[in-house]
């Protein structure tokens, strides 16, 4: 948490949802938007928020149902988010930010782009969802989300094992040196958190359906008018880094980073090179 030491806490009433949102810095807007799972703003977002802030107001909210933000108040879908993301940028009375958002968060910051171009200055995808239509894990993934309980007994597992958290993350990086033991311990902390997991289960169930993903806007990217970087680690076991570059193809006005060695959490993975990579595009 000492990253987020100096930074200041801003209760939020969004849409009539309590969301915390970190602040600190000065210099251009940039709103950080973590993933799903067990994430949270100060998960993701731990390595690039000091470093980040010492060249912009860095905003980094938890998503309702994440972190310290309340529980979201309707289903937990990307249009939700997109929704929540709208009237989040409303309350901090931001013009036109930039936008970085990781996996879901990188869907939501899309779709939003998407919708309103004129608010968003330059947006930054980071193994986003929105890139494709495929389930992970085919069938068997869309199974998985709705089989009575299981998903409940996988997070009760979690719970009570730190060995089964640390074998989750090093499943989902691109190089199982980035879990750390000083990650694992965030990790199991987050997952003790009351109702940890439950919004997840709610977005999986929502957004993955029999023939594919809910999100997909590879048919709308041409229509992105948002100067975009587009950053994928190589190694990503959950969204093809294929889509990443074929994402970067439609795209109007985009750049493509491909980070080797790297899975589907670069900021926790190669935190220097994303700082590096936003700070060279937004500025």
């Amino acid at each position: 948490m000492e990253a987020f030491e100096s930074a200041r806490v801003e209760r939020l009433v969004v849409d009539g949802t309590g969301v915390r949102c970190f602040v600190a810095g000065e210099g251009p807007p940039l709103v950080l938007l973590h993933g799903g799972g067990l994430d949270s703003a100060t998960l993701s977002w731990r390595e690039l928020f000091p470093l980040l802030s010492d060249r912009f107001t860095v905003y980094a909210p938890d998503w309702p149902g994440y972190g310290a933000s309340d529980d979201p108040t309707d289903s937990p879908t990307t249009a939700y988010y997109c929704h929540m993301l709208a009237d989040l940028i409303d309350e901090l009375d931001l013009d036109a930010p930039a936008l970085a958002g990781v996996s879901m968060g990188g869907g939501a910051a899309l779709g939003y782009a998407l919708g309103h171009p004129e608010r968003v200055s330059r947006l930054v995808l980071i193994d986003s969802y929105g890139l494709g239509g495929r389930v992970p894990g085919g069938s068997l993934g869309y199974y998985f989300t709705r089989l009575p309980y299981v998903a409940e007994l996988t997070w009760g597992m979690l719970r009570r094992s730190r060995w089964l958290v640390a074998l989750s993350l090093r499943a989902i990086v691109g190089d199982a040196d980035a879990v750390t033991e000083r990650l694992v311990d965030e990790a199991v902390a987050a997952i003790q958190r009351p109702g940890a997991g439950r919004t997840f289960r709610r977005f999986q169930r929502a957004e993955v359906g029999p023939n594919g993903l809910r999100t997909n806007y590879v048919d709308r990217l041409p229509d992105l008018s948002v100067p975009t970087l587009v950053i994928h680690g190589e190694a990503d076991p959950l969204v093809p880094v294929e889509w990443a570059v074929r994402a970067g193809t439609l795209m109007p006005d985009a750049e493509v980073r491909i980070l080797p060695d790297c899975g589907h959490w670069p900021p926790r993975e190669r935190p220097e090179d994303v700082v590096s990579l936003i700070g060279e595009f937004l500025e």
